[in-house]
C-alpha cells in the first residue's frame, strides 16, 4: 500500500490516540523552542489565497506515523512537536468550563508509566517522577508564562483559532513493516538526535528481539528501558560524572560509555558510534541484544565500583584528572588484572608519570607542580584513617586552579588598588617593636601614586612578614600551595595573614578549599604557640616534611 502524505489542521488531530514507542527519545524541548513556536503562531496572519475561499496556513514539520488500529497511531517521528501541541491546546482549554472544553487527542509514552494520566491532569506534583515529566512540566510553565506576559490586550481567542484551524502538520502515514527503519532514515541527519538516542532505538526495536510471546518481548523492552534510565540517572550525579570525565555534558551521559566501546571511531562522522552499534544488530542473532547490553552494563558497573571504593576513586580520579592515562586504557587493564594487581598497576602509573620529578628541585612555574600538589591533597585525605570524605573532582574540574605563593613575593607589586593592599596589610603589622610602629606609620601616610615610594614601602612590608624565612628560596615547593583562581585573584599577592583571613572566610561560606591549603593557612604545620600572622621557616620545614612523607611512595626527594 502506498504511503499517505497530506496536510491536517491541529483540530483534525483531536480524534486520534498517539502512542510513543520505547525507541523514541524522551520529551526534551527547552523553553526557547516552545516560545519560538508560540511566537510564530502569534505573528502569523492568515490571508485569503487569490481567487479562492481558502486562507493561507502556518505549516509545521512532518509527523510520521504508522496505523495501529482504527484511530490509534504509533508516532515514528515528531513526538516533540506533538507533545508541545498537546500542551498548548490543554492550556487554551482551561479558559472554558469542563463541559465546554475541546476533546484533545491522547498521548501515551511506552516507557513512562502513567504518562497518559499525567498529561490528562498535568499534576505537577509528579513532575520530578522522571526526566520526561520534568521537561513536560517546564514546557507547560513556559506556555503559561508566555500568555501571562502578553497582557490584557492580547486576543487569546484569535490565537486559539489560528492554532487550531490555520496551523497544519504534514501528516505522513507509512505502511512499511519496520518503523525503526523509517525512524533512522528520517533522523540520521538531524543534529538534535544524539548517538545515544539512535542507539536506544536499536535496543528497543521489536524486530531485533527473538520472536516469541508479545508479553515477554514487551517485558524485555521495558527492562532495558528501565535499566537505561537508571544508568543515565546515576551518571547525572556530577560527583560520579566528573570523577571519570571532564566533559560538561548535561544530557545523554550514557553516550560516554558507547563512545568508549566504539572501536571504529571516525572523527569525520558524528554518527560513527551509532553506526558501530548498528553493525552489531545487522545479523539479528537471538542473543545479540543481551550480549551487547550486558557489555554496556559491565562498563557502568565497573565505573560505579571505582566510584564507591575510596582507594580506587582517589587514585583513578587523580590519574584521569592529570591525563596520565585515558579511561579506555584503564578499563581494559581492569578487565585483564585481578583487583590487587589493578591497584598495584595504578600505583605504578602514578610513579611512572612522576619519575622525573624531584621535590627538592620543584620551583614555581614547573609544569608538574600542580600535579604534585593535587596528589598531595588527595593522598592526605585518603591516608587519614578517620576521614571518610572524598576529594571533589567535580568542583576541581569545573574551576580554574593556580599555584599560589603561601607568603608574599617582592616581585609582584600591585599596579592597581594599592590603597586597598596597604589597608589589608597594615592591620596585621607587628607593632610591638620600633620598626613595626614606624612601618605602620609609613603605610598610613604613604602616597600610593608615587611609584618609587610605594615600591619601597611594599618591599619593606613583604620583608616584615617574611622576616622569619630564607627569602632566597621563596619559589620552592615549601612556599607553594593549590588554590582556586577566584580566591587567588581576590587577594592579589596579599600578605600571609590577609590570605589566611580570606581562606577562612571562603571556607566558612562553603567554598571548596583543598585540605592541605586549609592546613597551611590554619597553621597546622606550626610549633605551639603558632605565630598566626607569619609563615615561618619552621612552618615551611614542617610543611615540606609532610609533603615528602605523604608522597614518599611516588616521588623522589
Amino acid at each position: 500500500m502506498e504511503n499517505i502524505l497530506e496536510l491536517k489542521t491541529l483540530n483534525e488531530l483531536q480524534q486520534y490516540k498517539f502512542y510513543i514507542p520505547s525507541y523514541q527519545r524522551g520529551y526534551r524541548w527547552k523553553s526557547y523552542e516552545v516560545k519560538d513556536l508560540l511566537n510564530d503562531i502569534a505573528d502569523f496572519q492568515p490571508r485569503l489565497i487569490n481567487d479562492t475561499d481558502e486562507k493561507t496556513w502556518y505549516c509545521l514539520q512532518p509527523i510520521v506515523i504508522k496505523n495501529i488500529s482504527n484511530l490509534e497511531y504509533e508516532v515514528i517521528d515528531g513526538q516533540q512537536r506533538l507533545t508541545t501541541i498537546y500542551l498548548i491546546l490543554h492550556y487554551l482549554n482551561q479558559d472554558f468550563v469542563e463541559t465546554k472544553r475541546d476533546k484533545l487527542f491522547s498521548l501515551e509514552y511506552e516507557t513512562r508509566k502513567d504518562s497518559h494520566h499525567f498529561l490528562l491532569s498535568l499534576n505537577f506534583e509528579k513532575s520530578n517522577d522522571n526526566i520526561d515529566f520534568f521537561y513536560i512540566s517546564q514546557a507547560y510553565k513556559t506556555i503559561s508564562d508566555w500568555f501571562d506576559n502578553k497582557g490584557d490586550n492580547f486576543d487569546k481567542g484569535e490565537f486559539r483559532s489560528k492554532f487550531k484551524f490555520s496551523t497544519k502538520v504534514i501528516w505522513y502515514q507509512s505502511f512499511e513493516e519496520n518503523p525503526i527503519d523509517i525512524f533512522t532514515r528520517i533522523n540520521i541527519g538531524k543534529i538534535p538526535l544524539t548517538n545515544a538516542e539512535l542507539i536506544k532505538a536499536l535496543f528497543l526495536n521489536s524486530s531485533n528481539f527473538e520472536k516469541g510471546e508479545l508479553k515477554k518481548l514487551r517485558q524485555r523492552q521495558f527492562e532495558i528501558a528501565t535499566e537505561w534510565d537508571n544508568i543515565e540517572h546515576t551518571l547525572q550525579n556530577d560527583r560520579l560524572w566528573y570523577f571519570i570525565n571532564k566533559n560538561n555534558s548535561t544530557s545523554n551521559r550514557i553516550e560516554f560509555i558507547f563512545d568508549l566501546m566504539n572501536s571504529e571511531k571516525d572523527a569525520s562522522d558524528q554518527y560513527s558510534t551509532f553506526r558501530f552499534f548498528q553493525k552489531k544488530f545487522t545479523k539479528k542473532q537471538n542473543d545479540t541484544i543481551d550480549i551487547v547490553w550486558s557489555e554496556i552494563k559491565q562498563y557502568f558497573q565497573r565505573f560505579n565500583e571505582w566510584f564507591n571504593e575510596r582507594d580506587l576513586y582517589h587514585k583513578i580520579g587523580y590519574l584521569l584528572c592529570v591525563e596520565a592515562i585515558d579511561i579506555a586504557t584503564l578499563y581494559e587493564k581492569s578487565t585483564l588484572l585481578s583487583k590487587s594487581e589493578f591497584k598495584n598497576e595504578l600505583n605504578k602509573i602514578i610513579k611512572d608519570d612522576l619519575k622525573e620529578v624531584r621535590l627538592s628541585e620543584l620551583q614555581y612555574g614547573d609544569n608538574k607542580v600542580k600535579n604534585v600538589l593535587l596528589l598531595y591533597n588527595i593522598l592526605t585525605m585518603l591516608n587519614s584513617e578517620k576521614d571518610n570524605s572524598y576529594f571533589p573532582f567535580d568542583l576541581f574540574k569545573n574551576e580554574k586552579w593556580d599555584i599560589e605563593h603561601i607568603t608574599s613575593v617582592k616581585d609582584a607589586i600591585p599596579d592597581k588598588n594599592r590603597k586597598d593592599w596597604l589597608k589589608d596589610a597594615v592591620v596585621f603589622i607587628d607593632d610591638s617593636n620600633r620598626e613595626g610602629k614606624l612601618l605602620k606609620k609609613q603605610a598610613v601616610e604613604c602616597e600610593c601614586d608615587d611609584d618609587e615610594t610605594f615600591k619601597t614601602l611594599f618591599e619593606h612590608i613583604v620583608a616584615h612578614f617574611n622576616s622569619g624565612i630564607n627569602d632566597e628560596d621563596i619559589n620552592d615547593i615549601s612556599n607553594l600551595t593549590l588554590l582556586d583562581s577566584e580566591t587567588n585573584r581576590g587577594y592579589k599577592n596579599a600578605v600571609f595573614p590577609f590570605k589566611r583571613k580570606t581562606i577562612i572566610k571562603r571556607d566558612k561560606a562553603g567554598i571548596f578549599i583543598p585540605l592541605c591549603t586549609k592546613n597551611v593557612f590554619l597553621k597546622y604545620f606550626s610549633e605551639y604557640p603558632p605565630k598566626i600572622s607569619f609563615w615561618t621557616q619552621d612552618d615551611r620545614n614542617n610543611y615540606l616534611i609532610d609533603i615528602e612523607t605523604t608522597l614518599n611512595e611516588y616521588i623522589n626527594k
